[in-house]
């Protein structure tokens, strides 16, 4: 599903933010990225999603070479790509039924689909009686989830989270964790960017870890008990 090969990214004003990365998930994998504050973790899912092109290497994404995507192939790359954010980016002037449907009005749905497929979203992260509510009326943990559900409404088969659980308490990173599972379950394959050392330990998946833009450890899943 996503392969890294020989990848460095440079940014004239602060140097290299990754350098010579290498690294494969499968389709289906559910994979933690960690490391320090820095380390490239952003950077790494900014690639991926094509938010940024990589300054050498290869990255393929499904099969495909992302060097060799036209710019007026990127948004189709994105429908099949969803991405989650830390600071949530929803819109404050719409509802959280509209902040859900974005991606699928811009792909062209007509509006019964459109609302059809919002309202499963939300309901698939427990918002549904929020739909019409304004996201600043939210609690944080509310807010993420609004943001999980617009990545999740067109069913890509790609999710990247960055920092998902890091304004969280412990019992709703669980619980978005938890979502994040349930995805996997049913063949999703996702990529959790995060610090949270404590939460990657406690549970059974893969983990890649960055430091000063080098990938410098990668630990097999865990077995669950």
């Amino acid at each position: 599903m996503i392969r890294f090969e020989h990848v460095t990214k440079r940014y004239p004003a602060r140097g290299d933010a990754l350098r010579d990365v290498n690294f494969a998930l499968v389709p289906g994998e559910m994979a933690f990225l960690t490391g320090h504050s820095g380390a490239g973790k952003s950077t790494v899912l900014k690639l991926i999603g094509l938010l940024e092109r990589p300054t050498r290497g290869q990255i393929r994404v499904a099969g495909r070479d992302l060097a060799r995507l036209s710019t007026r192939r990127i948004p189709y790359h994105r429908r099949e790509v969803g991405m989650i954010f830390q600071d949530h980016r929803l819109l404050v002037d719409r509802t959280v039924l509209d902040n859900v449907s974005l991606p699928l009005v811009a792909a062209g749905l007509g509006p019964g689909e459109v609302a059809r497929r919002a309202r499963a979203a939300l309901k698939q992260v427990g918002l549904l009686r929020h739909e019409a509510a304004c996201p600043m009326a939210l609690s944080t943990g509310e807010q993420q989830r609004v943001g999980i559900a617009r990545a999740i409404v067109a069913r890509p088969p790609l999710l990247l989270a960055d920092e998902p659980t890091g304004n969280l308490d412990p019992d709703l990173s669980w619980e978005i964790m938890d979502l994040f599972a349930r995805f996997n379950q049913v063949g999703v394959t996702l990529l959790i960017a995060t610090h949270d050392i404590a939460l990657i330990r406690s549970l059974p998946y893969r983990t890649l870890t960055l430091s000063e833009g080098r990938l410098v450890g990668d630990a097999a899943p865990r077995r669950r008990r």
